[in-house]
Parts: structure tokens; C-alpha cells; sequence
């Protein structure tokens, strides 16, 4: 394969005309690209002109893989064979190229970092492993606790951003979450539930993406850990993908960590299949 055959563009209007079909070819696989591209179309502000770089592999005229890389130098990766890593690897790298770290399934993210390590000297390390499950038929939990899902207010808010801080908080990530930061975090897009016992005490919350191509994601969703245990994440998991199939939604896909063998056991209760492992590198 030439290296040539990868087109890199900083013009997301050129790049989604020529792209955009393939994205939505496999809206569970590019759940995340598509989420991603949508809101740097959509949001005003969210897109800066001439800060990602983007990339794609045509072959006879059609587009057989991407990659985008924002100012936070991380690179997302759609399915690449070993050899087309490489070849991305070593386009990038002879001009001058530098990442934080790279993302995409698991084959595809080892092959590029292997890569990037033999290109440049960079050592990858993988932050976490992941699985991507898509919703099957949906099982409602049995029993079900005690309570219903309430869509999440404005007057909620405060609470809200507390219980996505300590979210982030257990999953590694770093992020300040308050009023000042929330509109620019991953937190803000999304549409929240919570699911609330009788008295109306808030226990759990699950939050979803905006549908894109036909499918909605699951993420996040937190129980406090002195609730757990008690059946409300799988409760408030199931009301939050019912809504979605009510309004359309053809795919509900969710991420988890692969070595919480509760929540992956939780979601297979549900009706959520494996589809694909995934993993995120980092670079020295």
C-alpha cells in the first residue's frame, strides 16, 4: 500500500462529504467518531478551524478508513489491518507528526502504537481495556427495585455535576467539573435520567449521547458506592435504553472497563452483546 493513499485535510466540511457514508456504514463500530464529527458540525464553538488534523484512506475512489486527531493530540483510529497502521505510522511520523496517545479497537490501537514505538521511540502504554457491547433484545431487570426513572432537570443541575465529578473521578479520568467548566466537558452534551426511589431520592443516573446515524450510546452511568449493590444502575440502564428504542433509535451501544466483571455481567442481563474490544494507548 503507498502512503499516499492516506489524504489528510484540516477542512471537516470536505472531510465528512467524503467520508461521512463510510461513518455511517457501521454505526456501532464508529459510534464515537460519528458522536464526535456531529457536535464539531453542530455546536457552535465546539469546532476550531485549523486544530484537528484529518485523515483517510481512499482506495478506488472510496473511503475505507479515517482518522482525527484534536488539540488534545490524541488520534482515534477507525479498523486498520497491521500493514495499513504502518504505513499511517510512518506518513505521520516523516512529517513531524507527534501524539499524546491513540484510541480505536483493540487490534487496530496495538498495531498503530507497536508502530508509532518503531517509528519514533514514543513507548505506548494501555491505559485501560475496554469492550463495545450493542443492545440485543432488551430484558428488563427481575425484580426491579422500587422507584422510577425521571428525566434530569434544571434543577438538578448542581447535583447532577457533583455526581459526574465522582464519576470521573472513579474511572481515572481528570477533569474539573462546575458551573464554570461543564459546558466545555464530554458531560454536557448528554441527556440525563435518574432513577429515584419511592420517597423521590435520586440513587443512580445513566446518561446518553444525541442519536447519530441511527444510534444512541449509553455513558455515563453512576451509582454512589454506598448504593450499590441494590439492582438501580441496571434499573436506570434499562429505562434510559427503552427511551431510546421509543424514540427511534435503530443501535444503543455502551463502553465498558473489561476488568469490571460486575458491570459487564449487569449489561449482559440487559440484552447487550460483545461486538469488539477496544482499547486506549498512551504515548511517552
Amino acid at each position: 500500500m503507498r502512503s499516499d493513499d492516506w489524504h489528510l485535510t484540516e477542512d471537516i466540511d470536505d472531510f465528512l462529504a467524503r467520508s461521512g457514508d463510510f461513518l455511517r456504514s457501521r454505526p456501532v463500530l464508529h459510534n464515537t467518531p460519528l458522536r464526535v464529527l456531529e457536535k464539531w458540525r453542530t455546536v457552535p464553538g465546539a469546532f476550531e478551524p485549523g486544530a484537528v488534523l484529518f485523515g483517510r484512506l481512499e482506495s478506488k475512489g472510496e473511503t475505507q478508513a479515517i482518522f482525527y486527531r484534536p488539540p488534545t493530540r490524541r488520534l482515534t483510529l477507525t479498523a486498520l489491518s497491521p500493514e495499513q497502521a504502518d504505513a499511517l505510522a510512518a506518513q505521520l511520523a516523516a512529517l513531524g507528526h507527534r501524539f499524546a496517545g491513540v484510541t480505536a479497537d483493540h487490534d487496530t490501537a496495538t498495531a498503530f502504537a507497536e508502530a508509532w514505538q518503531r517509528r519514533t521511540g514514543a513507548t505506548p502504554t494501555l491505559r485501560v481495556r475496554m469492550h463495545l457491547y450493542r443492545l440485543g433484545t432488551l430484558t428488563l431487570p427481575e425484580p426491579n427495585p422500587e422507584g422510577r426513572g425521571r428525566m434530569v432537570g434544571e434543577q438538578d443541575h448542581e447535583h447532577l455535576m457533583r455526581w459526574c465529578g465522582e464519576f470521573a473521578a472513579d474511572v481515572g479520568e481528570t477533569v474539573s467539573i462546575d458551573a464554570a467548566s461543564w459546558a466545555g466537558t464530554r458531560f454536557a452534551e448528554k441527556r440525563y435520567t435518574y432513577w429515584e426511589t419511592p420517597d423521590g431520592t435520586p440513587v443512580s443516573m445513566a446518561g446518553v449521547n444525541p442519536m447519530v446515524a441511527g444510534q444512541v450510546r449509553v455513558d455515563p452511568v453512576y451509582t454512589p458506592s454506598h448504593l450499590r449493590g441494590r439492582g438501580y444502575a441496571a434499573a436506570v440502564s434499562a429505562e434510559v435504553s427503552r427511551a431510546a428504542l421509543a424514540a427511534g433509535a435503530r443501535e444503543v451501544v455502551l463502553f465498558t472497563n473489561a476488568a469490571n466483571p460486575t458491570s459487564n455481567a449487569l449489561y449482559q442481563r440487559l440484552g447487550y452483546r460483545r461486538v469488539a474490544d477496544w482499547a486506549p494507548y498512551d504515548f511517552s
